[in-house]
C-alpha cells in the first residue's frame, strides 16, 4: 500500500459538482492499493498514519499527530499512485490491485483510522471526483509498505 498523506487546513471531494465529503484541519489521504497487498499492511499503515507526528506544537516542533490535534482525516482512494511509467509515456496500473481486492483493503484501511480514534471521513471508490487540497506547509509524506 501507498499512503500519500498530506497535512491541510482543509480538503474535500465533489462529485459531478456536490460536495460528498469535506474536512477542515488535519489530513487529506491519498490511499493506492497493489496487488498483494493484505490486511495486515492496512493495519499497520492506519496505525503509522493516526501517529505520525506532522503537526507543530505549542514551540513549533512537529510533536503532535492528527489525533493529538484534534484534526479530521479524508481518505480518497487513488489507483494512479501506482502508476507504471517505465515503457512509454502513457502509465500503466499493472501494480495496482483489482478493483474488488483494492475496495476491501482501502475500507479495512478506514476502518482501522476510525478504531484509532479518527474522525474520518471518504470519497467514493471508482469514482471520478474532484478532490480540493488546502495543503498546509506544505507537508506531503509517502507512506509504503508492501508484503515482503
Amino acid at each position: 500500500m501507498r499512503i500519500l498523506v498530506q497535512r491541510v487546513k482543509s480538503g474535500s471531494v465533489s462529485i459531478a459538482g456536490e460536495t460528498v465529503a469535506g474536512i477542515g484541519h488535519g489530513l487529506v489521504l491519498l490511499v493506492g492499493v497493489a496487488k498483494g497487498d493484505n490486511p495486515d499492511i492496512a493495519l499497520k499503515l492506519a496505525r503509522k498514519t493516526a501517529n505520525l507526528r506532522i503537526f507543530a506544537d505549542e514551540q513549533g516542533k512537529l510533536n503532535l499527530s492528527v489525533k493529538d490535534s484534534g484534526g479530521e482525516v479524508l481518505a480518497v482512494s487513488q489507483f494512479t499512485l501506482y502508476a507504471d511509467t517505465s515503457r512509454g509515456n502513457r502509465p500503466g496500473f499493472d501494480p495496482a490491485a483489482p478493483p474488488d481486492q483494492a475496495e476491501k483493503l482501502y475500507e479495512h484501511y478506514v476502518q482501522a483510522l476510525i478504531a484509532e480514534g479518527l474522525k474520518v471521513k471518504t470519497g467514493v471508490f471508482q469514482a471520478h471526483m474532484l478532490v480540493n487540497i488546502e495543503n498546509d506547509g506544505p507537508v506531503t509524506i509517502l507512506l509504503e509498505m508492501h508484503n515482503s
